[in-house]
């Protein structure tokens, strides 16, 4: 399975974390476009200059983990498509140039079912499509899972639970499931 990620689901870090874990077992390959991870940077931003000077690294680290990920975009690629909104489309765009089966997002509204269905994709929420994989591979994302707990608390200094964690980042349903094993 082939899916374009979201800028919303690029950033925040647990939730990447979680995601490219999960491709990095093999369960499916990640796409993006430049354009989406300047996105990431620009959230980034927004917390202020050196969390965007971190989300720059970490987005340097990510293409040199990722390297077949990237879909570059000719400027007239977007022209055939439409969404209710107009910014998103790049990311539909980048989809269907990659031969993405799915679109993760948290922005259910600006990607209707019945437009992606059109171009062969489908979209999901990053806590449904984790949560099928833990369905199908639940040792293998539950050591993901485990590797990011430690990050976070080793990051945090907090003693996380990965549910907690995990709700935190807004995958209540793969916290709840991982933490009943």
């Amino acid at each position: 399975m082939r899916a374009v990620l979201d800028a919303c689901v690029l950033y925040p870090t647990v939730m990447r974390e979680m995601l490219l874990g999960v491709a990095g077992q093999g369960l499916f390959t990640p796409l993006w476009s430049p354009r989406l991870l300047e996105e990431w940077a620009r959230a980034a931003a927004k917390a202020g200059p050196l969390v965007e000077a971190q989300a720059r690294g970490e987005i340097a680290l990510t293409r040199a983990a990722w390297p077949e990920a990237e879909i570059i975009l000719p400027a007239e690629a977007e022209r055939r498509f439409w969404l209710p909104d107009p910014a998103d489309v790049h990311v539909l765009a980048a989809a269907v140039r990659g031969s993405a089966d799915a679109i993760v997002t948290m922005n259910a509204r600006d990607f209707p079912r019945n437009i992606l269905a059109e171009e062969g994709l489908s979209r999901a929420d990053p806590d449904s499509f984790l949560l099928g994989f833990h369905a199908a591979s639940p040792e293998l994302v539950g050591a993901v899972a485990d590797r990011v707990l430690a990050t976070a608390q080793q990051m945090s200094g907090e003693e996380w639970t990965i549910r907690k964690l995990l709700r935190k980042a807004r995958l209540p349903r793969l916290g709840k499931a991982l933490e009943r094993g």
